[in-house]
């Protein structure tokens, strides 16, 4: 005859509990995963200071001055180039995704090569963006 055990919790103590975060070291790629669904919220609102500046770019001279004091501070610039940051960061974790899809760079020197280049290349590419916006000014 089979054991019946009135109490539900005495199966629940013999099962295996999975692995915690605790267990886990911390790897550049699952950073860079946190990473990318934060610049895909800091896009969110990117957006929104890019309609602000559309609207007020169609609305009147007096909105569109509002936005460029704004924008043009030295807290706007900051916010905009942690938005320009964070789309090229977004971008190349885009590709390294689209390059795992493809089966390529999952072993590990090629799957850290992958993440240290999404990390520099998002930060170059945002620092030429604004070397070239400077330059043409």
């Amino acid at each position: 005859m089979a054991d019946a055990n009135p109490n539900p919790m005495a199966n629940e103590a013999r099962r295996p509990l999975s692995p915690h975060l605790q267990v886990y070291r911390l790897t550049l790629t699952m950073f860079l995963s946190g990473v990318h669904r934060v610049t895909g919220m800091a896009l969110y609102l990117g957006t929104l200071l890019l309609a602000w500046w559309l609207i007020a770019a169609a609305s009147d001279a007096k909105s569109f001055e509002t936005v460029s004091w704004v924008l043009t501070s030295i807290i706007g610039r900051l916010i905009l180039f942690g938005f320009t940051c964070a789309l090229f960061t977004h971008m190349m974790g885009g590709i390294r995704h689209f390059i795992w899809d493809s089966g390529r760079g999952m072993e590990h020197p090629q799957r850290e090569y992958l993440a240290q280049m999404t990390i520099w290349g998002g930060l170059i590419l945002s620092v030429v963006v604004w070397i070239i916006a400077y330059a043409v000014r």
